[in-house]
């Protein structure tokens, strides 16, 4: 089973170009070997012992490395800057294999630091990507943004073109392994929007090209995109894409880890239809395969699958021995998801077979490395630094649109000093440049504006995600956990005798445990309600209030007029609830109201969606400044041009409160 998507880019890419056509035979490998090493010492030497040790890595671990070491103390000797960059760039490539990452940076850093002296801007994004990868990998995802981005930076730079030996075409594929990188990025952290967006671009650039490579890239990138179909709950549709694509993973130039990782994904997506004997083959496809090229993650990988399948199947021994063949890479890993899995499948065996003290302690287990995840706050980091790239590249658009500006005046300045006499040419040429600089300043101004509205998207992207993540891992994990224990105390009572007053006491207890797990499933709501994703807005605002209406504290009414079967996005309809909660909630809590009524009016012809919530509380003076600035008004202004929309306030004191909001969807 793999919690992350199991292609990464450049990294395996460039692993896999080696081994195509090549049969292995040791004797010949060695000898190939011995006759490059009686050559002379030279550059070409040096050449052809890189491309054996790279050729020989999934056939002879040692050879390989033996061949790449010696191929970089002899271009050290030799001195030629690109050919030592790529013997560093080499063996960070064969510890990255064998999943050696602290190795593997080590050589990415000094092939980094080579290329930049010898300014090779393509060897440079090259290493900044690698990096990228391993921190991807060691669950670093801010180091690893830091170092896509970098990569980003040369890739999209006019300079990387100015070489003669570096064709668009290849400039457009290392841009779509960068997209693809991004994508998975996105994917890890939920964002399955954005990750659609990146590799629908590396899509695109693979089908612009007519060739066994692009071909290879293409089938790759689609296997990422059936990824993105699973994280949206669409194992159907990713099964069929992986299912069309997989003769070119077997056929093509692939790469043996890819096609690796596309029979483990294979495998997931028929779990989770219930095809349980299809997964197991594929399972094994994929364990043989990871045993055969030495792929720890991906031997483990396989075993979890395979133990999950049994635990499924209620084969409980058979699901003990393929999930302690893979307790020793889940004990260490430093990919804390990865782990997270783990524990928590090993939770549900336990429970399953009736050890509850040992499914309680992987229950902990599993709740230490999820605070980890928590306290990183990956996603939302993620978010504010996309939000921080995206705002820099509008402020150097910003800075261009001044510089503009400056040349102008100077120009101007020039022209009037030179034609003076010409008064009439001059205060027109005058009032044109004032037109054109505010013309200017306004497109700064929209600017500034789009800047700010994309870092408030990227907050509340980043806070409706946690409240989803923080939601189900309240339902389903401690929620399941509660059930369990009642379900076990009343099991209990059934086979004890008790006096009747420690009867009365246990009763008690249960129903006390009943109203935790009613308490813990109304939080999990109210932070991310399942109606709203289900039915729509409409539903959703009407449960709501009938909620509210039941709980006494206020009598609470909702009106909809052209809401039925209405297509609102979700976004759009996840900001609107919250809105509408805070309206209600500042009712309750601050307006002292007996009532409160609840609105909402989509005109179908005009795409306008209007919300309107009135109470008979004690209002408050609108006119006056300040009077509607607390955290909550401003939480309500954010999210309403948030959607570009329109608030209008009515309120005077003893008089109530009136809250117009007008969205175009």
């Amino acid at each position: 089973m793999c919690s992350k998507p199991a292609f990464l880019g450049l990294l395996l890419l460039m692993l896999c170009y080696m081994s195509k056509g090549q049969e292995y035979n040791p004797d010949s490998a060695r000898s190939q070997a011995g006759q490059i090493r009686n050559t002379p010492v030279d550059t070409a030497q040096v050449r052809s012992l890189r491309v054996l040790g790279e050729r020989l890595t999934e056939y002879d671990s040692l050879l390989s490395r033996q061949l790449l070491e010696e191929a970089l103390a002899k271009s050290l000797a030799i001195g030629e800057a690109n050919t030592i960059t790529d013997c560093y760039r080499l063996l960070g490539n064969w510890y990255s294999y064998f999943d050696e990452k602290d190795s593997a940076l080590k050589y990415y850093r000094l092939s980094r630091s080579s290329a930049a002296g010898n300014r090779n801007l393509y060897m440079m994004a090259g290493a900044d990507f690698n990096m990228g990868n391993i921190k991807y990998w060691k669950g670093e995802y801010d180091s690893c943004i830091h170092y896509y981005l970098e990569a980003a930076n040369i890739f999209e730079s006019p300079e990387m073109l100015d070489g003669k030996s570096l064709t668009l075409r290849r400039l457009d594929m290392r841009k779509s392994d960068l997209y693809s990188n991004l994508s998975t990025v996105f994917n890890t952290l939920k964002n399955v929007s954005r990750a659609d967006e990146f590799i629908d671009k590396a899509i695109a650039i693979a089908r612009k090209y007519d060739s066994p490579a692009a071909a290879n890239a293409l089938a790759y990138y689609m296997q990422m995109k059936a990824d993105n179909h699973y994280e949206n709950g669409n194992p159907e549709t990713s099964l069929s894409i992986r299912l069309k694509f997989l003769p070119q993973m077997e056929e093509g130039n692939a790469g043996r880890a890819n096609l690796q990782a596309a029979y483990q994904n294979i495998s997931r997506d028929l779990f989770q239809l219930n095809r349980n004997d299809s997964s197991r083959l594929f399972a094994r496809k994929s364990l043989e395969l990871a045993t055969q090229l030495k792929i720890p993650n991906g031997i483990a990988g396989a075993h979890q699958m395979l133990g999950r399948i049994a635990v499924h199947e209620k084969q409980y021994h058979a699901a003990e021995k393929h999930m302690d063949a893979a307790e020793g890479f889940y004990e260490k890993t430093e990919d804390l998801s990865e782990r997270r899995k783990y524990f928590n499948i090993m939770r549900e065996l336990k429970y399953a077979q009736g050890k509850y003290a040992e499914a309680y302690e992987y229950f902990e287990k599993y709740s230490a490395v999820n605070d980890s995840l928590t306290k990183g706050e990956a996603a939302k980091e993620f978010s504010e630094r996309e939000a921080r790239y995206q705002a820099e590249k509008k402020e150097d658009r910003i800075r261009l649109q001044e510089a503009a500006i400056n040349r102008k005046n100077t120009i101007n300045y020039v022209l009037i000093g030179s034609i003076s006499a010409l008064l009439l040419i001059s205060l027109l040429t005058y009032r044109n440049y004032r037109s054109r600089r505010k013309l200017q300043q306004v497109r700064i101004d929209e600017l500034e504006k789009e800047k700010q509205l994309t870092a408030t998207e990227a907050v509340l992207k980043g806070e409706e995600q946690e409240r989803t993540r923080l939601a189900k891992d309240l339902h389903d994990g401690l929620g399941g956990m509660l059930s369990g224990i009642k379900f076990s105390f009343q099991s209990m009572k059934e086979n004890l005798i008790l006096t009747s007053e420690n009867a009365q006491a246990f009763e008690r207890s249960i129903d006390m445990l009943d109203s935790t797990i009613r308490e813990m499933r109304r939080v999990a709501h109210n932070m991310m309600p399942e109606v709203l994703v289900k039915y729509g807005l409409d539903t959703a605002l009407k449960e709501f209030c009938s909620e509210i209406d039941l709980s006494g504290v206020i009598r609470a009414r909702y009106q909809s007029i052209g809401m039925e079967n209405a297509a609102i996005a979700q976004r759009t309809a996840i900001a609107i609830y919250r809105v509408v909660q805070e309206l209600v909630n500042n009712a309750v809590k601050h307006a002292a109201s007996e009532s409160v009524l609840v609105q909402a009016h989509l005109f179908h012809a005009e795409k306008l969606l209007t919300i309107t919530v009135e109470d008979d509380g004690k209002g408050f003076d609108a006119s006056m400044p300040g009077s509607s600035k607390g955290m909550g008004w401003n939480n309500i202004r954010n999210r309403v041009d948030f959607l570009k929309g329109r608030i209008d306030i009515d309120s005077a004191p003893g008089k109530g409160t009136s809250v117009l909001i007008e969205v175009y969807i």
